[in-house]
């Protein structure tokens, strides 16, 4: 690789790097809202928050990669454009393909990461991260169960407790439990305490009053009452025994047991989930190549390259959104498959075509020309207001 190689591949990666990390931690604050009741109605610490948010960034990486490098393939041409690099380049001999190499070993290194992120990362990083919420819930007793403050365990279940006593036992229990609609229970307790054994967990109130308000209001003074809490971790825990679809590693998704009760119900989501990790590997190449086929021909600075970035965008912007509808609908009609990689080839095809024969694009003269007397007349539009 010569020093003008390393100069392009390098811009090239560093600009791709600066939009990937811009991109995905813009996506991920969205995403991390949604998620920061942990914090407040579960009693999660920031840690916690953190890691959880963080899990689903491969899943993140693996959509915007492919995007992020034709930023960074933008970005770069349009500096040696702007440089008048490009006319050097071109009148020093170097053929369209020729410059076009730096970029396609750039995109060479994102594929290996798309393509390590698809293959195990991502399944990693989900199943942790359904682990992780499983023994969120599984520890509902400790975190949930914070003193002053009430917490919803599940819908219409509400608890909340005064105090933590010196020797471990809960003070002033309160749990409202309308999880059956037909009868509404409210219990209140001086105190409680947390106890595990083989046959699960329970919250034991002691000198306690329970008010069932409906139909005929009943209030009931208690002893002792065992609320079973063990419940919401075993149901938490039901779907840990299963490995959903998107949690599979690559080679899982190949060749999946015949007696797999998911692959049975649902063979097709195997087959559109394999091909869109394996087609993923494909959408930087093409990427790369559209991009370089509307920006990488040299010209004068006196031609504008708005037209050619705008193509670019659309033209990228059209191929992934139909690799998402193909991917959705390969579930149902196994020909979505092929159809995916023949548009991924037909847009390579085309791409390497434009950058082989140096096809300039230019706008039609007629837009030009439509664009020019638009302007023209905001612009004396502008002029006629008065000050």
């Amino acid at each position: 690789m010569g020093t003008l190689d390393r100069y392009i591949f390098r811009t090239t990666l560093t600009s791709f790097m600066v939009v990937l990390f811009s991109l995905t931690g813009v996506i991920w604050i969205t995403q991390a809202l949604r998620v920061i009741d942990l914090m407040t109605s579960q009693g999660q610490t920031i840690l916690t928050f953190l890691g959880l948010t963080s899990l689903a960034i491969p899943m993140l990486v693996q959509v915007i990669a492919p995007i992020a490098l034709m930023i960074g393939v933008a970005h770069t041409l349009t500096k040696l454009a702007n440089d008048s690099e490009m006319i050097v380049m071109n009148a020093a001999g170097f053929s369209p393909l020729r410059l076009f190499t730096p970029f396609f070993e750039a995109t060479c290194v994102v594929a290996l990461l798309v393509a390590v992120i698809s293959a195990y990362v991502a399944p990693a990083s989900m199943r942790r991260l359904k682990q992780w919420n499983t023994d969120i819930t599984t520890d509902a007793l400790t975190t949930i169960l914070q003193p002053g403050r009430f917490a919803q365990i599940e819908a219409n279940l509400t608890v909340r407790i005064r105090e933590r006593l010196p020797n471990g036992d809960l003070g002033g229990i309160f749990i409202d439990d309308q999880r059956n609609p037909k009868e509404r229970v409210t219990f209140i307790a001086e105190t409680g305490t947390v106890v595990k054994n083989d046959k699960g967990a329970f919250l034991i109130l002691r000198d306690l009053q329970r008010f069932a308000p409906m139909h005929a209001p009943e209030l009931a003074t208690l002893e002792k009452h065992a609320f079973d809490m063990s419940q919401f971790a075993s149901r938490a825990g039901r779907d840990t025994t299963t490995v959903d679809i998107n949690e599979r590693y690559l080679w899982e998704l190949f060749s999946p047991p015949p007696d797999d009760p998911l692959f049975r119900q649902v063979p097709g989501k195997f087959r559109s989930e394999l091909h869109d990790r394996i087609s993923a590997l494909f959408y930087p190449f093409a990427f790369a190549v559209l991009t370089f086929a509307f920006l990488g021909p040299p010209r004068t600075t006196r031609q504008s390259r708005n037209f050619s970035i705008g193509g670019s965008i659309v033209a990228v912007l059209a191929l992934r959104m139909t690799g998402f509808a193909c991917t959705v609908l390969a579930a149902k009609m196994a020909i979505m498959v092929a159809l995916q990689y023949v548009l991924l080839a037909l847009a390579a095809a085309i791409g390497l075509w434009m950058i082989a024969a140096g096809l300039v694009l230019e706008p039609p003269a007629a837009l030009v020309e439509a664009n020019r007397r638009i302007w023209k007349f905001l612009r004396r539009k502008s002029e006629e207001q008065p000050a």
